[in-house]
């Protein structure tokens, strides 16, 4: 046997215990990161103002409720060659003149919106000019009160620039 000179081997080193501990530290460290990123974000599910704005959307519930059973009296169409959308709302809507708004509704673009006061004739219609309206799609929303109650249609239109067209079809407010 040759003897070992002590003084000159090098022992030999086990690298597993180094990674294990750099292992937990690693995940440590994200673990740290993560519970801190997840304290900081905002939870809140309920608004400040929760009970004035379900009184809000409970009011916009029962417009839906009520206009559902007038639905197929009123009607929005759209008259490419002469650009203007028309109104139009049930007999028992006309008289007194009913109070509202028709605002129409450019999802694509929110500078592109514009309200118009509803101001409906004799006959219960309304014409709008849209020369000025741009292609694409659109929601026409018509918000009134008509005997003591309140109203709410919407319509999707789609005016195409290229050439004077529209598809139209009711949506599902709600």
């Amino acid at each position: 046997m040759i003897p070992v000179n002590s003084a000159t081997a090098k022992p030999s080193r086990n690298l597993w215990p180094h990674a294990i501990i750099a292992w937990f530290v690693i995940f440590a460290a994200a673990l740290a990161a993560w519970i801190t990123f997840a304290v900081r974000q905002r939870t809140d599910l309920v608004r400040g103002d929760y009970y004035e704005e379900e009184v809000h959307y409970q009011g916009q519930l029962d417009r839906l409720n009520r206009t559902a059973a007038i639905r197929s009296q009123v009607a929005i169409n759209y008259d490419a060659t002469n650009r203007e959308v028309t109104l139009l709302l049930p007999a028992a809507h006309r008289a007194p003149r009913p109070a509202g708004l028709i605002h129409f509704y450019r999802p694509s673009n929110a500078s592109l919106d514009f309200q118009v006061p509803l101001a409906v004739d004799a006959a219960g219609r309304q014409r709008i000019g849209t020369e000025t309206l741009r292609g694409g799609f659109w929601k026409v929303r018509v918000q009134w009160r008509a005997a003591e109650h309140d109203y709410f249609f919407e319509q999707v239109i789609v005016v195409d620039e290229a050439s004077p067209g529209l598809t139209a079809a009711p949506s599902n407010a709600k």
